[in-house]
């Protein structure tokens, strides 16, 4: 079985998701951010803070690229979209789920845009950031699931709606 690959700006609900279509399906799961954190024994936003964006985009896709999982929902970070490698490996043995946000939606979940941990460069407000990675997002997704007022399990229903391939196992 295909992996779930979650994508979508901070805020969007990766890892809820990610976790719940995780157990509903009963397959693994996988949070790329906590691989990092555990990798380099830092939180990602003291990470970024050392050595900067660019070096973080770096680990962010050796540590993608160490994911050998089948059958797995992985919640990915949100900036994964800037290392075309990193994609072509998700892709590879995954569908690329886009858990789309309205930018209203994401600036009023995500209120720590400073300590969250989120790769962008010096000076850009969380709009910038969206602005940046929506067509990488676009680029990149075989699914796109809206979300602005329904329920997590509404989520979950639409995503095993959306890929005909899942097998819900009992």
């Amino acid at each position: 079985m295909k992996n779930i690959v979650l994508i979508g700006m901070p805020g969007a609900g990766k890892s809820t998701i990610g976790v719940v279509l995780a157990k509903t399906l009963g397959m693994d799961f996988i949070d790329s951010d906590l691989i990092i954190q555990h990798r380099e024994n830092r939180l990602l936003q003291d990470l970024i803070d050392e050595v900067g964006m660019d070096k973080f985009l770096d680990i962010e896709r050796k540590s993608i690229k160490s994911i050998q999982n089948e059958g797995a929902v992985i919640a990915t970070g949100g900036s994964v979209v800037f290392r075309e490698d990193a994609m072509a490996h998700l892709k590879q043995n995954g569908i690329m789920v886009y858990l789309h946000v309205p930018y209203e939606e994401i600036k009023r979940r995500v209120q720590n845009i400073t300590t969250r941990g989120i790769a962008k460069k010096k000076g850009y407000s969380l709009r910038d950031v969206f602005e940046e990675r929506s067509p990488l997002y676009e680029k990149y997704h075989d699914v796109k699931v809206n979300w602005q007022e329904q329920s997590v399990e509404e989520i979950i229903d639409a995503i095993i709606h959306a890929i005909p391939q899942i097998k819900l196992k009992k």
